[in-house]
């Protein structure tokens, strides 16, 4: 998809208003490489200096991460994810899995209680491609369709502020459950979220909640002592 070209006022802002579109509408994903500075200066057809300092002012709000040698990286899809990402991207890995199951805890029950036929059908949807991922074997895809899953669960909770707060940590999840595969998918790692999604149906907070709550550890090594 090619940028449209920005008036000649205000350039700059024109050009990072542009780039983070192409952020939050996901054209860009986290974690990919965005389009070098010559190509950029040809799809938008500004100054090399117009273009640099979008890109830096995009990097100091988190929302994107220049590698020397490397290229600029898509690090978060708004700045306040990009807050968080470096805020939290040190925390212990204990804490980060806590924090999701918190969330990922009240978010079922909720949904249990709001959820729409809607809800119903994007959940069996995104959970019939959360275990295609996994029969696959790739890691990255299974970790692709495991967040956009919980994603799922947690909008159908149709509480806004909760689903604002999980897509903002929505990166740092990312990067934490990424960690937890690692690059190989093993047998013993799987979780069946089929449970989870007949609580929702059924309508029974209690049981989505707890069912959400035992999710948080993949492997071993993050279990409680």
């Amino acid at each position: 998809m090619s940028l449209t070209s920005p008036r000649r006022s205000g350039l700059t802002d024109q050009v990072i208003a542009q780039l983070r579109n192409q952020i939050t509408s996901g054209e860009w994903p986290v974690g990919t490489r965005i389009p070098t500075e010559p190509e950029l200066v040809e799809q938008l057809g500004v100054a090399r200096n117009t273009v640099r300092e979008a890109v830096r002012a995009l990097a100091h709000n988190g929302l994107l991460d220049i590698r020397q040698g490397s290229g600029t990286y898509v690090l978060a899809t708004s700045e306040l994810a990009g807050v968080m990402h470096r805020r939290f991207s040190g925390a212990a890995p204990l804490h980060v899995a806590e924090v999701r199951s918190t969330l990922e805890s009240s978010a079922a029950r909720l949904a249990a209680l709001r959820r729409t036929d809607r809800d119903l059908r994007q959940l069996d949807t995104l959970l019939a491609r959360r275990d295609d991922a996994w029969s696959s074997g790739d890691a990255e895809r299974f970790v692709a369709a495991d967040l956009t899953f919980h994603l799922a669960v947690v909008a159908a909770s149709h509480n806004d502020v909760l689903g604002e707060l999980y897509a903002d940590l929505g990166d740092l999840l990312r990067d934490w459950v990424r960690d937890d595969v690692g690059d190989e998918l093993r047998p013993g790692q799987h979780m069946d979220h089929g449970r989870l999604v007949e609580a929702i149906r059924a309508g029974d907070g209690e049981a989505a909640a707890a069912e959400a709550a035992s999710y948080p550890f993949l492997c071993p090594r993050r279990q409680l002592p």
